[in-house]
């Protein structure tokens, strides 16, 4: 069997290696593999802290993907860091202890691993942050990576095991008899497989010839920070400053991550003055020491939403097509899950049940 993989994030890439190693031809298409929604992401592995009441079915695929993470980045050649501190949530004022109470109550009553921390008991977990915070839940299962670095291993994974990467704009999607059968590129060449899986991140939505999905563009602004010999973080904070959401994440030595916006803009990629200041302000607040890091990047970039923030999977209405797309906040997390998913619908001709909730039935447009 021939597969054409439309895109070259760290889904498509997975989806691409899994399928190689079980013996099919692959090849993958896209124009700037790594440069779409993985370039921002700050790498957050959190099915507790990131999933919202009544999303179960989503949580339970984070936490099976998360589950996979160890022997997946084994695979690989273990030369992606796994970092396995934890994650705070943090609150500072009464109405935030009030919202963690609500939190830690959903947790227990949902069998949810989570400890309910005292500001100083938080402060002596990560003692950066600022004196300020009167309390915390930590979630000893809430892990972090760091997506350039896994994108990297990805990539060469797949080229070691026979991935054909072509990098090239994609035009349109080639369908001949009612059936995908290829990728027309934006120079009019075309190339064709028995299956083309599509994983376009925020760009599935609007693929010419492509039947049409529920997925958008939902804008995330993001910053990088460097300074301090050993960083000031050891795992992910999570906190509510004013009613605004933000984290930080540590990567590498001395790094570490603040984001994100959330915004309904289309495909606007603007870095815009009043996101920079708010993300500062408030990762300030949490860590103060954030004052005098080095911001070393800012960028924009999409998340591919769907109406209920979960991921499309599986076979298309259109034969030949299969989705692999509208992972929303949470594609690096659920990369092993959807790579091993579609790896299974593309060599047995189904999905596992862990999967199944999330085909497209009864949530096309």
């Amino acid at each position: 069997m021939t597969v054409l993989v439309a895109g070259g994030g760290l889904i498509g890439l997975a989806i691409a290696w899994r399928a190689a190693r079980r013996g099919l031809a692959v090849t993958v298409v896209d124009e700037a593999p790594g440069s779409g929604a993985s370039r921002a992401a700050a790498g957050m592995l959190a099915p507790l802290t990131e999933a919202a009441y009544g999303e179960e079915a989503l949580r339970a695929l984070s936490r099976e993907s998360l589950a996979r993470y160890p022997a997946f980045l084994a695979e690989l050649g273990g030369g992606v860091e796994l970092r396995t501190e934890g994650t705070l949530e943090v609150g500072f004022d009464a109405d935030d202890m009030a919202a963690l109470d609500r939190l830690h109550a959903y947790y227990v009553e949902s069998d949810l691993p989570v400890t309910r921390l005292t500001g100083s008991a938080a402060r002596r977990r990560e003692p950066a942050l600022s004196p300020r915070v009167r309390g915390a839940l930590h979630a000893p299962s809430d892990h972090s990576i760091e997506p350039r670095g896994l994108h990297a291993a990805l990539l060469a994974a797949a080229a070691d095991a026979g991935v054909h990467i072509v990098r090239s704009r994609i035009g349109s999607l080639v369908v001949e008899d009612g059936r995908a059968v290829g990728l027309r590129l934006a120079d009019g060449a075309v190339l064709t497989g028995d299956t083309v899986v599509l994983a376009l991140g925020a760009w599935s939505g609007s693929l010419p010839g492509a039947p049409p999905l529920p997925v958008r563009p939902v804008k995330g602004q993001i910053l990088r920070l460097r300074g301090g010999a050993e960083g000031l973080l050891t795992g992910t904070v999570r906190a509510l400053v004013r009613g605004e959401s933000v984290y930080l994440v540590p990567f590498g030595a001395d790094g570490l991550v603040v984001g994100a916006t959330v915004e309904e803009r289309g495909f606007d990629g603007t870095v815009t003055a009043g996101a920079v200041h708010d993300l500062l302000r408030d990762a300030i607040e949490v860590v103060p020491e954030v004052a005098e890091l080095e911001l070393v990047e800012t960028l924009a970039r999409w998340r591919p939403g769907t109406p209920d923030n979960a991921p499309l999977l599986g076979p298309s209405p259109l034969p030949g097509l299969v989705l692999a797309t509208g992972h929303h906040r949470n594609g690096v997390l659920l990369t092993p899950a959807t790579a091993d998913a579609i790896a299974d619908l593309l060599t047995d001709g189904t999905l596992p049940p862990y999967a199944a909730p999330f085909t497209v039935d009864g949530r096309m447009p």
